[in-house]
Formats: structure tokens, C-alpha cells, sequence
């Protein structure tokens, strides 16, 4: 992601002389090329998560935390353990670059609850293999929510 971030300042830094025959001020032009520039890493920022799930055992274990100096600061973990039996239902929600999964979990007291996770660096196969066992913690929760009612 450094490497992405040093390439489009370098390409940023050509870009400004290709900005600068549109404007004749070199300080407009400087803060057009800032601009971009900020906004492409904040963009960066927002979509760059890293993104593990583990349901293996009881528990469900979902980890979302930032790829962007997460070494240093860990502000932005986002960790989620949760039991099975809690798991209402999910959602992905595919937007144009960003994509994110949406937990809906019964907490102890009964309440809905709702946990969002960033998705938008974890590949299609993932994805799918993911909802696959999302899908089979539904269906055995109602499997046992039916047995209980009977």
C-alpha cells in the first residue's frame, strides 16, 4: 500500500506541470494536486482493512483492523467474538469500491444488535466461503430453534 501511496506522488508531482498549463496561478495549481492527492489517501484509508474470520469451535471470531500504520497504532481493530447460537443473519453490501458485511446478533438480554466489517480487500472466493458458513450457522440455529418450539 506504501509503494501505491510513493507511485501516485510521484505521478501526482508529473501531474502538476500538466495542471499548470490549465491555471496560470502555480499556487492553485499546487493546491489542486494536494487536493487529489489528500483525497486519494484518505480514500486509501477507509477501504484498506484487513479482514480474518475463524468459526471453527463455539465461538465465531471476526477481526477487521487497518492495513495503513496499523503497526504502530492499533486505533482502528475492530473485533468481534460472538456465539453461534447469536447469529440472527448477515448481509453483504456491494457498493462501487467499498464492500462491507453486516452481522444482525441476539445479544444475552435479547436485543438485535448490529456489527459492520469492511470486506473490500478480501477476494470473491472468500467471500464465498464465508457466507457459505454464515449460511450454515443460520440454518442449524433454526434447525435447533424449530426443535425447541416442537
Amino acid at each position: 500500500m506504501y509503494f501505491i501511496l510513493i507511485v501516485l506522488a510521484i505521478l501526482l508531482a508529473t501531474l502538476f506541470s500538466a495542471f499548470s498549463d490549465l491555471t496560470n496561478s502555480p499556487t492553485l495549481t499546487f493546491f489542486i494536486v494536494i487536493g487529489v492527492f489528500v483525497f486519494l489517501l484518505l480514500a486509501a484509508h477507509k477501504v484498506s482493512k484487513y479482514f480474518e474470520y475463524d468459526s471453527d469451535g463455539v465461538q465465531v471470531v471476526i477481526i477487521n483492523k487497518g492495513m495503513l500504520l496499523s503497526d504502530y497504532f492499533n486505533y482502528r481493530e475492530h473485533k468481534l467474538e460472538f456465539e453461534k447460537e447469536q447469529l440472527i443473519g448477515y448481509k453483504f453490501n456491494n457498493y462501487f469500491i467499498y464492500k462491507s458485511l453486516v452481522l444482525y446478533l441476539t445479544s444475552r438480554h435479547g436485543h438485535n444488535k448490529t456489527e459492520t466489517f469492511n470486506v473490500s480487500l478480501v477476494g470473491r472466493k472468500k467471500r464465498k466461503y464465508i457466507r457459505q458458513s454464515l449460511s450454515k450457522i443460520i440454518k442449524h440455529n433454526r434447525t435447533i430453534k424449530e426443535q425447541m418450539n416442537d
